[in-house]
């Protein structure tokens, strides 16, 4: 879908033009209702979630989100979450399957918050209780990348159903910088090592991680336009399947790695 190289989708994805969490919530679910906190005390702003309809059906939404302000930006750590964050998008995921609603997630992150609090408090065990309980519950599940998708902090908010991306995003395990720096002990070689890395939208779809790539131009309108056409028809796929059939479908969607 797109002829640009690693380098400059990686340098898309990170674009201050790129559609932001509020845009695609205000346009995808006008009626959202946020919900707040982990019921352990904490509220990450990383991490906003709450109830919404969807062509006239109740679902969960959870996505990340960095902010516009500086002061914002601090606050979620430019988009990464902490374990407080995890815990909040778990408690969500959770309630919408008792309730039997689709969860649809939205990520935008380098990854989760490396920061000395965040392993206090538990970042690694929060990551792997989401990947180890959403991945299980028995309700439609499907994350649209929409910018960054880094790591573990990526993907536990990405052990569903379904996983589809913007033209302009990218998922990986690590940063093209972190790369090179490991591999070369030189960041500058970022962008030989995005290439390397097969993080592209084209690269994962050929590969099967993901299950489609959505068209995004410059116009926000017309990206949320494109978002809910695939979620109006991967939400109908997925709820013609039982509960039984549908952690079938998933668990053959991540034996195949």
């Amino acid at each position: 879908m797109t002829d640009k190289s690693a380098s400059a989708i990686v340098a898309a994805a990170r674009s201050d033009q790129k559609i932001t969490t509020k845009e695609l919530i205000q346009q995808l679910f006008p009626d959202f209702i946020e919900l707040h906190g982990d019921h352990l005390g904490t509220d990450d702003p990383a991490i906003i979630g709450g109830l919404a309809s969807f062509n006239n059906q109740p679902v969960t939404v959870i996505a990340t989100d960095r902010g516009k302000t500086v002061e914002k930006r601090m606050a979620t750590h430019f988009g990464c979450p902490t374990p407080g964050g995890y815990r909040k998008a778990l408690r969500l995921a959770k309630q919408a399957a008792k309730f039997h609603r689709p969860i649809l997630f939205f990520v935008n992150t380098p990854g989760a918050y490396p920061g000395k609090s965040a392993e206090e408090n538990g970042q690694g065990a929060a990551i792997a209780d989401n990947l180890l309980q959403i991945a299980q519950l028995p309700t439609p599940i499907i994350t649209v990348i929409f910018g960054e998708g880094g790591s573990g902090g990526a993907l536990a908010l990405a052990c569903g159903d379904a996983v589809w991306m913007l033209a302009n995003s990218t998922y990986s395990i690590l940063s093209p910088e972190g790369f090179a720096s490991i591999l070369w002990k030189d960041s500058r070689r970022a962008g030989e090592a995005a290439e390397i890395m097969q993080l592209t939208p084209t690269s994962l779809l050929k590969k099967q991680v993901i299950e489609g790539i959505i068209a995004e131009p410059a116009d926000h309108q017309q990206v949320t336009e494109n978002i809910s056409a695939v979620l109006t028809r991967e939400l109908t796929r997925l709820e013609q399947y039982s509960p039984e059939e549908l952690m079938n479908k998933r668990h053959q969607r991540y034996r195949k790695f």
